[in-house]
């Protein structure tokens, strides 16, 4: 019998679908989360009810900085392999709350790390980093590779994750335990979070109200499916490094789409139009996001398969089914 896999965040977005697909294939699951009040706590509950009825998952309600709690639940339950989901999110959110990102991003990684780097057998560690840590570029060039040097972030949340990245190459340098970090790409799909564009546009266009459309409408964005986003994880976690290796992987949809694009085709999935009031750049924004993404489908066979049509359709419907609108 194979040991559990701790999951951080399984109230959370991507937390929640992993945590599913990993029970889908036999695996046991422990899940954590402080189901914070980020956004609305009442749809991080409605994903957890979710597992009830699922006897090979276990939730425990705490904090991911909490590394005495962290390393007991490891310890305790001989977890050898943790997905390490659990951070705050968010870059505008990081402007006026900077010490949300300190415990959860850089203390909560790093309760983690020394959980895993005194767990008995301790086969691999997987965690959440972020496109962010690029920085801002132009568009219309090649998509972000690993080999650049993501120096210049612009915003305390991709410099808290740069971090992370940084912590986890001297630990596996330290230590010698493998760990593979992955920079997401614009993560969207049913169940997705509240303070995101595309789940705050659909709110306000079903409800009649105009929506913000920030940096006039000129950014584009690598939209990745959430179920394309679980495929590279779940892949990722099975090809484990050598030992004390670090590695940094995209996880992307590699197919960048503008703003504009992305709000037209939101308008077919919801059957509205939106009414748009321009704005420019925000604080903390990029320009353009773009994954290569050559490097995981070398490793796992990565690629994406649910393209923005499909995906924002899909959302929509579980959008009107959950919140009970038209």
């Amino acid at each position: 019998m194979t040991s559990p896999i701790l999951v951080t965040g399984t109230a959370g977005f991507i937390g929640h679908a992993t945590a599913h697909r990993l029970l889908e294939r036999g695996e046991t699951v422990i899940g954590i989360d402080n189901v914070n009040d980020y956004y609305e706590t009442s749809l991080k509950e409605a994903r957890l009810s979710t597992f009830n009825g699922r006897r090979e998952f276990s939730f425990h309600r705490m904090d991911v900085s909490d590394a005495e709690g962290v390393a007991a639940l490891i310890r305790d339950n001989k977890v050898t392999r943790v997905v390490h989901l659990a951070a705050q999110a968010g870059v505008r959110y990081s402007i006026d709350n900077p010490f949300a990102y300190q415990k959860s991003n850089l203390a909560g990684h790093l309760a983690i790390m020394e959980a895993c780097r005194h767990a008995e057998g301790f086969e691999h560690l997987v965690y959440a980093s972020s496109s962010s840590v690029y920085g801002d570029k132009p568009m219309g060039g090649a998509g972000f590779t690993e080999d650049e040097p993501a120096t210049s972030p612009v915003s305390l949340y991709a410099a808290t994750k740069r971090s992370c990245e940084l912590m986890s190459q001297s630990y596996a340098a330290l230590y010698g335990f493998p760990q593979t970090g992955l920079r997401f790409f614009t993560v969207y799909g049913p169940w997705g979070r509240p303070d995101m564009a595309y789940f705050g546009f659909t709110k306000k266009i079903l409800n009649g109200e105009p929506i913000e459309v920030y940096g006039e409408g000129k950014m584009a964005r690598d939209f990745t499916y959430i179920d394309d986003i679980v495929d590279g994880i779940v892949g990722a976690l099975d090809n484990v490094p050598d030992a004390g290796e670090h590695r940094v992987l995209n996880i992307g949809d590699s197919h960048p789409v503008g703003l504009m694009e992305m709000i037209e085709t939101l308008e077919t999935a919801i059957g509205h139009k939106a009414e748009k009031i321009m704005r420019p750049m925000q604080p903390g924004d990029v320009t353009a996001t773009y994954a290569d993404v050559s490097k995981l489908h070398a490793l796992t066979g990565y690629k994406p398969k649910v393209m923005l049509a499909e995906g924002l359709d899909r959302f929509a419907r579980w959008y009107k089914d959950y919140y009970r609108t038209g």
